[in-house]
């Protein structure tokens, strides 16, 4: 089989204005949206931690409460990829904007009657189920929205640009939870712990509807990628792109599951399990918060800094460093939150989170498109998107829970969990194909308009042939305004 995968759209090239000329509105969108979503996404995680297990998992102990509050969490993420599996056949076939627009809208509406549930006290288990259903719809969204706004941006950008554009979204993750734990923070602040526990929680959960109003306004006013709309006019439309996606790219498919792992599963440790552990342990239930607020705050930076990087060294070389502090920082990590003074968490978090975390989350958009076609690109990305997040991150603060128990009441196999799964992370990385550093060596070699065509990495090092392979150099040479066309054999 022969696809054609376009590197960066048609528009223009990346030139001494830069490489946002004429881009604004979609990085934009991609942000914005992003943001939203996990806005209101993080928000029941961190409900989850400090109000959901008291308020509507009442049991006989609080480990007990706490498990079923981190389920319901997992459940979630478990929706993720039945989401990811319908925008993927969906966007494929019709288009990755339209699939935002319904995931934006059925988030929000999810979120806020979240935020209006009656709790346990005032009507049983049936505040359970509600929550559960809820957070599945969630879920769905969830699943539907990364996929599509990493490819609308990444298939936007222009050659040499696809790790900074992709990270864009990355961020919208850190400007969501940077949201998401602002709100519960000031809520926190101006209000008892009575008044909290009783009302002020559903603050944040009802806000998001003005959110979306926003986001809505922004995405519609965006549209595919000229490279998306010419293989729809082409014909070549799939009809069961993921079945294709299973059957003829299981190894594509399999590198970015496995490249989700470790970076997933830190974030959801520093961001979730963190909260309930140092309440726990230490009787502090506002320094995590504070912490990740700033380790989010600087994300925005951060986040796009690395995906820039990965541009210009390739992702393989900003990624595998990124796991390896992954898995040094797991150990560090829980010897600091056991003995450190608290007064430096940020730091420790900071160092977790945008120096190891964010090294890998940055280039991830730009790395994931890049491994499958277009014909079943938004389906291969999702699926392995999201799969990789239910092994990661999903579970990761109820296997925690678990782990910290069965390990005599320390964290020890909490880190040597990380680590393992920072070893398959790794694994996945060395396995993953890598046009950008073709791309970067032939713009230090050449830094011609033809140069990121002129090179790619030899397609027969690369068994999954069904992913972006080689870049036809003749026809970007003769006109640079035109897309650079990778083809996968």
């Amino acid at each position: 089989m022969r696809g054609t995968v376009t590197a960066a759209s048609a528009a223009e090239p990346s030139t001494a204005r830069g490489p946002f000329r004429g881009k604004q509105r979609v990085l934009a969108s991609a942000f914005v949206g992003t943001t939203i979503e996990w806005y209101d996404f993080y928000l029941y995680g961190t409900a989850a931690a400090l109000v959901f297990n008291v308020q509507f998992f009442p049991m006989d102990s609080e480990l007990g409460s706490l498990l079923a509050s981190f389920a319901t969490l997992a459940v979630g993420f478990f929706a993720r990829p039945l989401g990811g599996i319908i925008a993927g056949h969906l966007g494929d076939r019709v288009g990755r904007k339209a699939l935002l627009v319904v995931s934006l809208v059925t988030m929000g509406i999810a979120s806020t009657l979240i935020g209006l549930m009656p709790t346990y006290e005032a009507i049983g288990w049936w505040a359970a189920v509600g929550l559960v259903v809820l957070r599945i719809f969630q879920g769905l969204s969830a699943g539907a929205e990364w996929g599509g706004s990493a490819l609308l941006s990444v298939e936007h950008a222009p050659v040499g640009s696809r790790g900074l554009f992709g990270s864009f979204t990355q961020i919208g993750s850190a400007a969501g939870m940077l949201l998401a734990t602002s709100a519960f923070f000031v809520v926190q602040s101006v209000l008892t712990d009575e008044q909290f526990a009783q009302f002020g929680w559903r603050i944040p959960f009802v806000a998001s509807a003005l959110l979306v109003v926003i986001g809505l306004w922004i995405r519609l006013g965006v549209s595919d990628a000229p490279e998306f709309l010419e293989h729809k006019e082409s014909g070549n439309v799939r009809k069961q792109p993921l079945w294709e996606v299973v059957t003829r790219h299981p190894r594509v498919l399999l590198v970015t599951i496995g490249l989700r792992l470790a970076q997933n599963s830190v974030y959801y440790l520093i961001t979730v399990y963190m909260l309930t552990y140092l309440a726990d342990q230490r009787g502090d239930s506002t320094a995590g918060i504070t912490a990740v607020m700033i380790a989010s705050a600087i994300g925005l930076v951060t986040g796009p800094f690395w995906g820039w990087v990965s541009d210009r060294l390739g992702r393989r070389t900003v990624t595998l460093g990124g796991i390896i502090g992954i898995g040094v920082f797991g150990w560090i990590f829980f010897a600091f939150l056991d003995n450190g003074p608290l007064i430096l968490l940020p730091i420790i978090v900071v160092l977790g989170m945008n120096l190891a975390h964010d090294a890998v989350y940055g280039p991830q958009a730009a790395w994931f498109a890049e491994q499958f076609p277009i014909e079943v690109r938004y389906s291969g990305v999702n699926m392995g998107y999201q799969l990789g997040t239910v092994i990661g991150g999903g579970i990761m603060p109820m296997v925690a829970a678990l782990l910290f128990v069965a390990g005599g009441s320390t964290p020890w196999l909490i880190c040597a969990y990380l680590t393992l799964l920072c070893v398959l992370s790794g694994i996945a990385a060395l396995a993953a194909h890598d046009p950008a550093r073709a791309e970067a060596l032939a713009r230090r070699t050449d830094p011609g308009p033809a140069a990121a065509a002129d090179s790619a990495e030899d397609p027969a090092a690369d068994p999954a042939a069904d992913s972006v392979a080689t870049e036809v150099a003749a026809p970007a040479a003769a006109d640079p305004h035109r897309p650079i066309q990778e083809t996968s054999h």
